[in-house]
């Protein structure tokens, strides 16, 4: 009955009402509802669904030193590794009362700084451990000013320890302070390793006239990508195609160099303390550390740009950041 015949008629009329909102209140100060089961609900109230969640002491006799990751070597789960920010690595058998040794020891390592935000910061193991026995820290250190090094190791004694001479050093970043250093990695599903690294400390991304977060000269305010499975001349390790300044002639091993860095992965983050992949889809979920109001989570994908210092969260944060602020990705969560 359509008029003209070649299109359809008009759908019936439906109408709906959507429920009220209720917005829980604040959670107790310590995270935990503690309310027994049968307690009584009153307007606006989070529902008690089970009292079943409790905490259980796993290593009851192990303590640890400033721990800032704790992880297991590729498919073997029968021990942990803890990383301190002091330099040492303990290492303990996942079992109950386990002995703990010192898997690697860089406190009295050339250069070796920590306190504040500086120290070990983070570990990675070569996706084909044990069988390719390197391992790669990540660490601050003071050779005649602060750097931030990446460096790779390989593991001696079947396993038991981490041979300090056999530092090769991958990128070394100078710090122009002693906050921000970022110092996560992580091999990522692809194969390549991922570094994240904060914008230089301070306050507010000061650096140059975008700051550094923005400036895809440095390798400050950035996650990287690199694929150390071979060199590029002298520098032990290669671009991965897919990243989005892989054109660049010129590395940016030593923090810096005349053109877009071909490192980079993604741009425009403060402090990418800490971050993951999401073991189904293998996206990459970032949290980044805000300046004075908001802390926000990222989905990170290759050539994004996250907005800081042009943004923090989705708040504008300083119009003085370049020309990319328009092509800013606000946080997935802040």
């Amino acid at each position: 009955a359509a008029t003209p015949a070649n299109e359809s008629g008009s759908s019936i009329a439906a109408s709906a009402t959507t429920p009220t909102v209720v917005t829980p209140p604040n959670p107790p100060v310590s995270g935990l509802d503690t309310r027994p089961s049968n307690a009584t609900c009153v307007a606006g109230d989070r529902p008690v669904v089970s009292t079943s969640l409790a905490l259980e002491r796993v290593f009851p006799g192990l303590s640890f030193n400033s721990p800032v990751a704790m992880l297991q070597a590729p498919a073997d789960g029968t021990r942990w590794f803890v990383v301190q920010q002091n330099g040492v690595v303990r290492a303990f058998a996942n079992q109950a009362n386990p002995t703990v040794s010192d898997f690697a020891d860089l406190s009295a390592h050339a250069g070796f700084t920590s306190g504040g935000e500086t120290g070990l910061l983070g570990m990675a193991f070569h996706p084909d451990f044990p069988i390719d026995p390197r391992v790669y820290l990540s660490y601050t250190a003071n050779v005649g000013g602060l750097v931030s090094r990446v460096s790779e190791f390989h593991v001696i004694g079947s396993g038991a320890r981490v041979d300090l001479a056999s530092e090769v050093v991958l990128l070394s970043v100078p710090q122009p302070a002693s906050n921000h250093n970022g110092g996560h990695i992580v091999f990522g599903p692809d194969g390549f390793l991922y570094i994240g690294l904060g914008d230089g400390g301070g306050g507010g991304d000061p650096f140059g006239a975008i700051g550094n977060g923005q400036n895809l000269r440095t390798l400050l305010g950035k996650m990287l990508r690199i694929d150390i499975s071979g060199s590029t001349g002298s520098v032990p390790y290669r671009i991965p195609a897919g990243n989005p300044y892989a054109a660049t002639s010129s590395l940016c091993n030593g923090g810096s160099g005349a053109a877009n860095c071909p490192e980079i992965y993604a741009y425009g983050l403060r402090n990418p303390w800490r971050w993951s992949f999401d073991r189904g889809s293998g996206e990459l979920w970032l949290a980044d550390v805000g300046q004075d109001r908001l802390e926000e989570v990222d989905r990170v994908t290759a050539g994004g740009n996250y907005g800081w210092r042009c943004f923090e969260g989705a708040d504008a944060y300083n119009s003085t950041c370049g020309p990319n602020s328009a092509s800013s990705i606000p946080p997935i969560a802040q």
